[in-house]
Order: structure tokens, then sequence, then C-alpha cells
């Protein structure tokens, strides 16, 4: 029986989603589903719940690590044109999930919007950077995000603004399953002035990150105020290898897959991250990537 029947031009099966990770790992999908609007969305949540199907959200695959078994799953992700959207009225922004952090930040640049250089260099989707409020050094995402439009599993959508949406160190309190768009507030400043605050951080990244390797970023989150980086580089492991997956002496907080690498061989040097850290430093490091299985 196909449950999906009348969506089929946007449901593959047995679907490699190695291909849509940046660590080029991890098994297939069941289904594969890239809907075209919130109608065809909210459609393909329906049959899911309708058939006890599990939902994973993908967005650019940056900060994931999916098991090499794959998912007994549906996993949906939200790329086409609808769901990349840009909309600009004077200094505030409407963003798509589906829509590329990078072509986002040079956009604001052109149109001499300041305040979402801090995501330079990160890879991922509008999405997925508004549910883990990603960013650095240099500030994050939920500075600027003033609201959201979610929508639960149920196929409700709904809005959510601060001061009730709040964001924290990677994390929010969005619970929805799907955030459709994200609301921001910039300010007009001089479009060059903005050019080398972004080259500023594009180049602090490049010297101080792998980013010419298969890496999905950084792999824990800084604990207690303290760099992980700094907690696995001073337990001696840049270097260490498991498998295929090493970690880079670049930036120790980087877990590098190499040629033949498999996503178990990053779960084991995961693992034994962890558990060193925690002998030397009494510290339990936390994962900032997603791990599906």
């Amino acid at each position: 029986m196909n449950i999906f029947t009348g969506l089929d031009e946007i449901v593959q099966i047995k679907y490699p989603l190695a291909k849509c990770t940046w660590y080029g790992l991890g098994g297939p999908a069941d289904y594969f589903i890239r809907p075209k609007n919130t109608k065809q969305l909210k459609e393909v949540v329906k049959r899911c719940n309708e058939n006890k199907i599990p939902i994973y959200v993908l967005g650019f695959g940056s900060n994931l690590l999916i098991s090499d078994e794959g998912l007994r799953a549906a996993v949906i992700k939200l790329e086409v044109e609808e769901f990349a959207q840009m909309q600009f009225d004077g200094e505030e922004l409407t963003a798509w999930a589906g829509a590329e952090l990078a072509k986002l930040v040079l956009t604001c640049v052109q149109n001499g919007l300041s305040g979402i250089e801090a995501l330079t260099g990160i890879p991922g989707s509008v999405g997925g950077a508004v549910r883990m409020n990603a960013g650095g050094n240099f500030g994050d995402i939920g500075a600027a995000v003033e609201s959201v439009t979610l929508m639960d599993s149920q196929g409700s959508i709904f809005e959510k603004s601060k001061p009730e949406l709040m964001f924290d160190y990677r994390s929010t309190n969005i619970t929805a399953k799907f955030i459709l768009n994200a609301r921001m507030q910039l300010a007009s400043a001089d479009p060059e002035q903005i050019m080398r605050t972004v080259k500023e951080i594009w180049i602090y990244k490049k010297n101080n990150q792998p980013l010419n390797s298969k890496n999905s970023g950084c792999i824990f989150k800084n604990s207690r105020g303290v760099s992980a980086g700094a907690l696995i580089d001073r337990a001696d492991l840049k270097g260490l290898q498991i498998g295929g997956a090493v970690v880079s002496e670049k930036h120790a907080n980087f877990i590098i897959a190499q040629k033949g690498c498999k996503s178990h061989d990053v779960m084991r040097l995961i693992e034994a991250i962890t558990q060193r850290v925690k002998e030397k430093f009494n510290i339990e490091l936390e994962l900032e990537i997603e791990v599906w299985k």
C-alpha cells in the first residue's frame, strides 16, 4: 500500500541520507520528502501521523550525524523555492526555513543591513540555525530574531514572539516540529563596513577551523563557560583516531571524517573524548551535534 498516493513526485523511497549531510555519512531513510508548499507539508504530516511514521526535519545537514543503519522514518526537507524565500521590509527581514545562511548574510550586506554578520562561515539553513541558536564568538542568530512562524506535529500553524520566544546558548524554547520562517530586526549600515566585518570573521574562522575537511562543525557545546575545544586539547586528544574518524589538529572540537569513515567511527570517537575529558577534568561534555539513529 502506498501511503503517499498522490504525493509520489515529492517522495523518494530508501533514500541515501549520506549525500544530504556535511559528513557524507549515514544510511537510507524509508521516505525522503520534499514538499513544494505548506499545503503539501500539512498533507505529508497527516499521512505520517495516520501511519505512525516518525518524522525528522532536515536542514542542510551541517550539524548532524546519521547512523549507518539509516532511519525507519520520514525525513522531510524544506528546500524548494517557497521555503527558501527572503523578504525585506525596511530594516525587517523575514527568512524562510530553507534559506541558506551564507546567501542570507551576503544579501543583507548588499541591502546595507547589519545584525547577522555573526553567521558568517556557518553552514546551514535558517530553520536549523534558529532551532539551535547558531552562532559563535561574534554573536548568535537569536539576537536578531523577533518572531518565528511554526507548525506543530498535527499541522497547526502559529507564531511565537519575544519575550515568549527565548534563545539561550545553542538552544531555544521552540518545541514545534517545524520552523517555517523567522522575522528578524536588522539595522541600516554602510555595506562596505558590514562586508569588512564579514571578511574579518571569515578570515578568523579560516585560520582557526578545519574548513576544507569533511566535518560537521563543533561536536560539543562549551561547558560552564570553558571552551570544549580547549578541554579536548588539554586532554591531549588532538589527532586521536578511531577508524576513519580523527580529532582535528587545527581545532580539537572538530572531528574529521577521513576516507572510509563510518558514523560508528565518529560515535566511538565521541565516546572516547567524553570519557577522557570526564576523567581528567570531571566535566561532562554535552553534544552540540545532533545524532539521528
